[in-house]
């Protein structure tokens, strides 16, 4: 059974996470993917759009390999422009290196970098200011999973981390259960999708139709065995994906769900 279409209004999206992989030689990887992408006499096209976050090192070499049919993105941006900031990259600086998006928010971000939600926020500004989607995350830690807060802190995570002015086609939400990611560990899917459901009541309630037709993804050891499963879950529509998006054969196996 394909991934239930559960909205006919949302193309799904399936972002890959590469966080800090990848080399030069890996871009064989991105070309594996474009061929197992085609579509031949016994497979059909994949009906989602499909991303690549590589490492900035990347991005202009991923951009030279011109895969069709493959956007490219960012992990992270600063909110300024420009300025003396050793070590960070500004938005305007992704896009023109050939991205079209970026992963703001992150877990890994809020947790080793410290990062607030107003800071989060300003990121967000940053993207849409440069013209770059933002792909902004929400997810609980495994003691507020137990403490029955999930609902709690992913609403203020999402109230607090957006700015006035998203829409859908600035800005995708992806929910990431900060104890499942990179773990093994998979929420039920009635788990997910009381989380899903909840997210696109809150979108609609700030951002009336706009919020309705903002794509929620999510990620959180999504893999080939249960990309299926997870992508039919109603208000879920498609994937950030950590480690399975390194090698094109398990990235390719999720994208299936949607042919």
């Amino acid at each position: 059974m394909a991934a239930q279409k559960n909205s006919p209004k949302i193309r799904a999206l399936v972002a890959g996470n590469w966080k800090m992989n990848g080399s030069k030689k890996d871009l064989s990887e991105l070309r594996k993917l474009v061929t197992a992408m085609k579509p031949t006499k016994s497979g059909g096209q994949v009906k989602a759009e499909v991303m690549i976050c590589p490492p900035a090192t990347l991005l202009p070499r991923m951009a030279d390999v011109k895969a069709k049919g493959i956007a490219l993105g960012g992990q992270d941006c600063h909110a300024n422009i420009n300025g003396a900031h050793t070590g960070d990259i500004s938005a305007e600086m992704l896009k023109e290196a050939g991205a079209k998006a970026v992963i703001i928010g992150h877990s890994e971000r809020r947790a080793d970098h410290n990062e607030s939600d107003k800071i989060v926020r300003a990121k967000v500004e940053a993207a849409h200011r440069a013209g770059l989607m933002a792909i902004m995350c929400v997810g609980e830690s495994l003691k507020q999973r137990k403490a029955g807060e999930t609902l709690k802190v992913v609403q203020g995570q999402l109230r607090g981390s957006l700015p006035d002015g998203c829409t859908a086609k600035n800005t995708v939400i992806a929910y990431e259960p900060v104890w499942a990611i990179g773990s093994g560990l998979t929420p039920s899917v009635e788990q997910v999708g009381e989380v899903h459901a909840a997210l696109r009541k809150a979108l609609i309630r700030r951002f009336g139709d706009e919020g309705a037709k903002t794509r929620i993804l999510y990620g959180g050891s999504v893999k080939p065995a249960n990309a299926e499963e997870l992508m039919a879950v109603p208000h879920v529509n498609g994937a950030l994906v950590g480690g399975a998006s390194l090698k094109a054969q398990d990235f390719y196996g999720i994208l299936k769900a949607y042919l």
